[in-house]
């Protein structure tokens, strides 16, 4: 199971073109191998199947990887460190934050820190609102909210010349005429994960 697992994962990755280190292949699979254990008692993630968990999961947050700067960066609403924990496998060189207000989630965002030794791993259990901190200069999300609500409960850690990055699915036509006036789509990106049905997009957004 384990090497059909990876299998599907380097297959994604090259059908991406993403060149990875075996190290970080190692990584992300572990961290995969921790998310089955724990979905099994504490019911992180609606997907079972750890087949679809490389795809609707690893692939889908990886394939953000070529839009992120070389800048700090907080995941708002992680969940169980998606697509925070691939993102800080793959780029060791960024500080990574995940933010998430469900403990169980964060408890096991915390042990793979810990576990897979992700130094530029920052956990976080709070509610976005409450999170008071020096603004980043990139904010993802990923099915955390609409884009206006996004702005609204993440508009105070993201700094005046910082990026929202919204993961979503089919292109958000009607989220984006419902966005506040000082906010404009910066770049749109469609983008292609290997495995899976439907569209998926990643939303640029920045202060006018």
């Amino acid at each position: 199971m384990d090497l059909q697992l990876r299998n599907t994962l380097e297959r994604g990755l090259e059908r991406m073109n993403l060149a990875l280190e075996a190290e970080q292949i190692d990584t992300l699979m572990a961290y995969l191998q921790m998310l089955i254990k724990w979905n099994k008692a504490y019911n992180l993630t609606a997907v079972r199947d750890p087949q679809e968990m490389v795809s609707r999961h690893l692939l889908d947050s990886l394939s953000v990887l070529p839009h992120i700067r070389d800048e700090a960066l907080i995941d708002v609403g992680s969940g169980p460190g998606l697509p925070g924990i691939p993102l800080a496998i793959c780029r060791p060189d960024l500080q990574i934050t995940t933010l998430d207000s469900n403990g169980k989630k964060t408890r096991f965002q915390l042990q793979a820190k810990i576990e897979l030794k992700l130094d530029n791993l920052t956990v976080v259990h709070e509610r976005v609102e409450k999170y008071q901190v020096e603004p980043f200069k990139q904010v993802i999300s990923r099915a955390f909210a609409s884009l206006e609500d996004m702005i609204h409960w993440t508009r105070h850690l993201c700094a005046d010349d910082g990026v929202f990055l919204a993961m979503k699915g089919l292109y958000p036509d009607e989220e984006l005429a419902a966005l506040p006036t000082d906010i404009v789509v910066k770049d749109s990106h469609r983008l292609q994960v290997p495995d899976t049905d439907g569209e998926r997009h990643l939303l640029i957004l920045g202060r006018a």
